[in-house]
């Protein structure tokens, strides 16, 4: 699923779905890094996004689908090196609009990032 896309080269994985959440790692690196050294925000939010979307896909009736609405984040921590966790769990899933909140943790369990995604859930164009 991820051949082709933002996440092969950025190594996003998908490591952990569960009754109520979808985990992925992006590991912290020259791919993912701001020339100061840290984490780039940029792919702590495309790492969100990726999370959000794909689980608001994978809750949604067969024939819609979604698409993102807004996206924010608080970039709470600067990480050097190693691997980022996200988690995405959702606030809301309605029929028409979805809010997933994915939280972003370093290594150690301390907080990177809070993001908060809205999505609209549309019906899915027919072949």
């Amino acid at each position: 699923m991820s051949r082709g896309t933002a996440m092969e080269p950025l190594g996003i994985v998908f490591t952990e779905i569960g009754p109520d959440f979808l985990r992925a790692t992006m590991p912290v690196d020259a791919r993912t890094k701001q020339p100061y050294g840290l984490l780039h925000g940029g792919a702590s939010v495309l790492l969100a996004e990726t999370l959000g979307s794909s689980a608001g896909m994978w809750s949604t009736r067969e024939g819609d689908g979604v698409v993102g609405l807004e996206i924010n984040a608080n970039h709470l921590r600067g990480v050097r090196d190693g691997l980022v966790t996200g988690t995405a769990r959702p606030l809301h899933v309605g029929r028409q609009t979805h809010v997933w909140e994915i939280r972003i943790e370093d290594e150690r369990g301390k907080p990177v990032c809070i993001s908060r995604i809205t999505l609209a859930v549309i019906p899915l164009p027919t072949q």
